[in-house]
């Protein structure tokens, strides 16, 4: 059984920083691993992706502060956020894909990637 379980969201000032966490268990290919973040009213998007490789993608929205990283050896996702705003306050998910796209923002699709974790909060005060 393939799970996904964040952690490290919580409320912070503008300007602050946060380290969002993904631990990936079963088995499950993590060829490309992403993160996605849900707004109230909005759709959820794609802000980060990871390859097998390490090459990375952003959304322009997030580009310049956000640094998605892994751990190959403890299977573990990571999202380094810094300078936030309040429009980054979001239910934040990690997720992995259920076939092969290549791992490129604008490439893959949310609907690609079929194994999510439940989410964690984020939410930026100004």
């Amino acid at each position: 059984q393939v799970q996904l379980a964040e952690s490290g969201g919580g409320s912070v000032q503008a300007g602050g920083s946060l380290i969002l966490s993904c631990v990936v268990s079963g088995n499950v290919s993590t060829y490309c691993m992403g993160w996605f973040r849900q707004a109230p009213g909005k759709e959820r998007e794609g802000i980060a992706f990871i390859d097998s490789d390490g090459g990375t993608t952003y959304a322009d929205s997030v580009k310049g502060r956000f640094t998605i990283s892994k751990d190959n050896v403890m299977n573990t996702l990571y999202l380094q956020m810094s300078d936030l705003k309040s429009e980054d306050t979001a239910m934040y998910h990690c997720a992995v894909p259920d076939r092969w796209r290549v791992c490129y923002l604008g490439v893959i699709e949310r609907t690609d990637f079929g194994y999510w974790g439940q989410g964690t909060q984020v939410t930026v005060s100004s």
